[in-house]
């Protein structure tokens, strides 16, 4: 009976070596305790790996001469009888006793027998030729020598398959191959005798055991021929032995296994040297990191990119991004970081990962420190430090922000000329001085320049051509209007055919009144604001007439057409107050006062009234206005009163007007002394344009009153207001930040 004992099982694989297994459940294998990891396959490789060859190529070939089974158990299991087993080996069986330590276990069974025992095999030999190969070392002298990494890697399959045809020349081309270049290393494995006539026979000390996927060797654990109660204490010992090598007792919890170390060994769970070699590995892996940075630094596209920046204005991020975006090449080369660095970072963190597994019960944990990705924006900034961070050989860091640099402790010195910012704000340059970059040389349309900067350009003061600065509060207004104090009284040129004030009259049909100033003749220097209108109305006793007004106001005059109407009444817009006066005993009077205030208070030269009498009625059945229309105007028979109106005003004020310095600052339109001057001609008219728009009365649509006060107060043509509001929207359109100018109705031709 052959009863055959392996201390330790190794399996080798042939594709590429990745030196530590992946799945994460298996990590605690992977430190280095017990007799697996003192296999020479894994011996070799581990050591391969560790000094940096990421793939392997092997080429093998066995002899197969005998099988061989061991006969023990089929006997057992055949005719059910005891086992032959050898004296020694029961005696020791013996010396264990009914409870066992684990350690007596280790010392009287598995040290000496293993763990498992053959079941069947096949013996004969075997002869393999393994290449370690570092492809990017590998791939980096192949670009040296102007030829392709895919050429050297055929040079080296075509040597590996020449091997069995010609050992000899195969053997002198890779040594002298590995002489040469550190990124390969070749190892020759012959065991065992090479072919059937070099084989004696089954005793033979050359003849070794083979496994391969053709020829597998099957082992049992070598608790199969012990005793029923020894075998669950020997699983243990034998798990313990092999994961903890002795030193510990093996624990599983959770898919989480551990060892509880003895009183000798208390660091057992600690592989320091594998940790060691991992540490290693991530300090390899941020110099590899750093290594594709700088050669990225150092790239010609990079570098050609930095040229192509301008530098005669200061570059924001955004701007930088621009020519980022536009840069093909640089695109391509940046691809290429990304792959690299990704690849290294994704290594980092497999290790990081089983860094983690190894030493989560060891005394004192690792410091780990990962290289953080680089944005396309971490570029961005690299490129303006680059531009303005990097004087006397030192490049500091930029910060946008505060447009400063940050400089390393050994030259605090690194920064620049920072050029001026040239942009669409209101405070950006259009374009930097030629002798100082750092300053602006020139400004945007509504800026000035001043010590270098550009300042937004404020509009003089208006005063010496239209004051508006004379306001009153709406509670004072209203108090005044109700004294109707003669303080706020605009004295104007009642006008009427219709009606003769002090006088009673007939109200049919509808009375024409307005209130003039002509001020183009009697008051050229002024112009007038409308804060509110009255007028006292009196009535015969017992009429059934109500008067119903309708105002029309044209602003700095010209025809009636050129009026706009008051909309009294209607929603947020003030209604006519009416106090009864009982002053009068004859007659029903009243006042009635429209206040407008603040809020609704708008130019005027000319008040037009149209009065008409609508015919009071308590039927709540009729809900049109009566309007007091006769057919005819001698039938006495249908007057149903009559009316008397004893005062018309208008309150508001005055307002300083020269329209001969407005005409002199239109000519600097077009005749200008300087730039200077043109440009503030412009922004006085727009400040003026705007101010006086900005009490435009209510309207779905602002009205231009600004076009009336140039056709009726300055007397220009309908062709020159054209041109001079077309100037207007020309230099506010290019003013920075500027706002869409709202769609304006016009009132005056």
């Amino acid at each position: 009976t052959l009863l055959s004992k392996a201390k330790c099982f190794c399996v080798v694989f042939q594709a590429s070596g990745r030196g530590l297994s992946e799945e994460m459940p298996l990590d605690w294998l992977l430190s280095e305790k017990g007799p697996f990891h003192r296999c020479p396959e894994y011996t070799e490789f581990r050591e391969r790996f560790q000094q940096g060859f990421s793939t392997r190529y092997k080429i093998y070939r066995e002899f197969s001469h005998w099988k061989v089974n061991s006969l023990a158990t089929e006997k057992r299991d055949f005719l059910k009888a005891p086992l032959p087993l050898a004296p020694e080996f029961l005696r020791n069986l013996r010396l264990l006793g009914r409870r066992p330590t684990l350690q007596q276990i280790n010392e009287n069974l598995i040290k000496k027998y293993g763990t498992h025992f053959l079941v069947s095999a096949t013996l004969g030999g075997e002869e393999s030729l393994t290449i370690f190969l570092d492809k990017q070392k590998l791939s980096k002298k192949s670009e040296g020598n102007s030829n392709s990494s895919v050429v050297s890697l055929e040079l080296l399959h075509q040597l590996a398959a020449s091997y069995f045809t010609d050992r000899e020349s195969t053997l002198r081309r890779l040594h002298h191959l590995q002489i040469a270049t550190s990124a390969i290393k070749v190892t020759e494995t012959r065991t065992g005798p090479l072919g059937c006539s070099n084989y004696d026979s089954l005793d033979s000390v050359s003849s070794v055991l083979v496994h391969s996927p053709e020829n597998k060797i099957h082992l049992k654990g070598l608790q199969d021929v012990l005793p029923e109660f020894l075998r669950e204490r020997f699983v243990e010992a034998a798990l313990s032995y092999v994961a903890c090598n002795s030193e510990g007792e093996l624990l599983c919890r959770n898919n989480d296994c551990w060892c509880r170390c003895s009183p000798r060994f208390p660091e057992c769970n600690c592989p320091f040297a594998d940790i060691k070699v991992m540490e290693e590995n991530l300090e390899k892996s941020k110099d590899a990191w750093n290594s594709f940075t700088q050669e990225f630094m150092e790239s010609d596209e990079f570098k050609a990119f930095l040229k192509r920046l301008p530098t005669n204005h200061f570059l924001n991020v955004s701007t930088i991004a621009g020519f980022w975006s536009a840069d093909l090449s640089l695109q391509k080369r940046y691809a290429q970081l990304e792959s690299s660095t990704a690849l290294v970072l994704s290594k980092a963190q497999k290790v990081v990962r089983k860094l983690f597994t190894l030493s989560k019960r060891c005394p004192k944990q690792p410091h780990i420190s990962l290289p953080r990705e680089r944005s396309v924006g971490f570029w961005l900034n690299r490129a303006q430090s680059l531009l303005y961070c990097n004087e006397h050989g030192a490049l500091g860091s930029f910060s946008e922000e505060v447009k400063t640099c940050s400089c390393p402790v050994e030259q605090p010195t690194c920064q620049g000329v920072i050029p001026c910012v040239v942009g669409t704000s209101s405070t950006s340059c259009s374009s930097c001085a030629t002798d100082n970059a750092t300053r602006c040389g020139a400004c945007h349309h509504g800026n000035l320049l001043h010590l270098g900067s550009c300042r937004p350009s404020i509009a003089a003061s208006l005063d010496h051509y239209l004051n508006f600065d004379l306001d009153m509060p709406d509670a004072e207004v209203k108090y005044l209007l109700q004294r109707l104090d003669s303080r706020i009284e605009v004295h104007a040129i009642y006008i009427s055919n219709d009606v003769r004030l002090g006088s009673w009259f007939n109200p049919a049909w509808r009375k024409r009144m307005l209130l003039t100033l002509k001020s183009n003749k009697n008051k050229s220097n002024l112009i007038h604001m409308l804060m509110g209108i009255s007028f006292q109305i009196c009535l015969t006793k017992n009429s059934t007439l109500e008067p119903v007004p309708a105002i029309y106001v044209n602003p700095f005059g010209g025809s009636h057409s050129e009026s706009w109407f008051m909309p009294v009444n209607q929603p947020d817009f003030p209604d006519w107050e009416r106090t009864r006066l009982d002053t009068v005993v004859t007659a029903q009077c009243y006042n009635w006062t429209l206040a407008l205030g603040s809020k609704w208070k708008s130019f005027f030269e000319t008040v037009h009234i149209y009065l008409r009498s609508r015919i009071v009625t308590d039927d709540p059945t009729v809900n049109e206005t009566l309007f007091y229309e006769p057919l005819d105007m001698d039938d006495q028979t249908s007057n149903l009163g009559y009316m008397k109106i004893n005062t018309l005003k208008v309150f508001g004020y005055s307002m300083h007007f020269d329209p001969e310095g407005i005409k002199d600052l239109i000519l600097q339109l077009d005749y200008p002394y300087t730039q200077g001057t043109q440009d503030a001609a412009f922004m006085m008219l727009l400040e003026m344009r705007d101010r006086i728009n900005r009490l435009s009365p209510p309207a779905p649509q602002p009205l231009d009153l600004f076009s009336c006060l140039l056709r009726h107060r300055l007397k220009l043509s309908a062709g020159e207001v054209a041109r001079i509001k077309d100037s207007l929207q020309i230099f506010n359109s290019k003013l920075p930040n500027a706002s869409p100018e709202p769609e304006l109705a016009q009132l005056c031709s």
